[in-house]
């Protein structure tokens, strides 16, 4: 039928136009120095320390957990084995657990280059961490589909997003997404704390409360409302949100407080 059509003219209609991929602003056009900007931003640094060289996780209930060193990683593995870790959470030897790689799984496909770039650029240091092995408790939440692999949380959260607020606030939707909603979900409304004694995370329409210029400050300094140290997102302020451009900073301010005024 289709070669029927065609052949009389009335081939399928044209398909609609996709939007582009956003992407992260390019300070510098050299792909390593956007690499290292975008291992702050999006929390490379957090993870597996300022070094790269990965951290013990480790916990007698969860198990032996440490987060790769990426210097090593990088070495070892070829560019397109990266990039399937990075974006799908996939790797060839065995699964990945805890990478959140479905939030990165929306990147533009240069940012993924220019980050691999940039720890391939790195002098392998230090040790390879272990493999996980996971404890009774993580062992138990596996079992009961609780916890799953890297692979299947993109397959399950790659359709999701923070809610759509058109286009004027796309942008900063996109950084959001990469960002933010590992912490404070989806919705963005918050989440209870993963480890006991840990502090629960906010729902970030609280930012409303924030003017632009006291929302800037705090993402330069991690001093919140009132001169406050936050337990856990002043230092992560002060580690990667620094880091945004100010159209990015701009860009997620907007988006959070126009979220605040229509969906409160």
């Amino acid at each position: 039928m289709v070669l029927a059509l065609v052949a009389c003219g009335e081939g399928a209609p044209d398909s609609p136009e996709q939007p582009p991929i956003p992407r992260f602003e390019q300070v510098s056009a050299d792909p390593v120095e956007h690499g290292e900007r975008l291992s702050h931003v999006l929390g490379c640094v957090g993870c597996h320390t300022p070094e790269l060289t990965g951290e013990d996780w480790t916990e007698p209930e969860m198990g032996v957990l440490w987060t790769a060193n990426l210097t090593k990683s990088a070495a070892k593995y070829s560019h397109e084995e990266l990039a399937t870790m990075i974006t799908m959470g996939k790797r060839t030897d065995r699964a990945l657990w805890d990478m959140p790689a479905f939030l990165f799984s929306g990147l533009h496909p240069e940012d993924v280059d220019a980050l691999i770039a940039y720890l391939k650029s790195l002098e392998p240091v230090g040790e390879v961490h272990p493999d996980p092995i996971m404890g009774p408790q993580l062992q138990k939440e596996i079992d009961s589909g609780e916890w799953v692999d890297s692979a299947q949380d993109v397959l399950d959260k790659s359709d999701d997003g923070p809610p759509d607020l058109g286009d004027d606030f796309a942008f900063g939707r996109f950084v959001i997404r990469a960002t933010c909603v590992e912490c404070h979900g989806m919705d963005l409304r918050g989440e209870e704390a993963p480890m006991a004694g840990a502090p629960a995370r906010p729902d970030l329409r609280m930012v409303g409360s924030y003017d632009r210029e006291a929302f800037a400050h705090f993402m330069a300094t991690g001093e919140a409302a009132g001169g406050r140290e936050l337990v856990l997102m002043s230092a992560v302020a002060r580690r990667r949100y620094a880091r945004f451009t100010n159209a990015e900073e701009d860009a997620v301010y907007n988006y959070l407080a126009e979220l605040a005024r229509s969906d409160p």
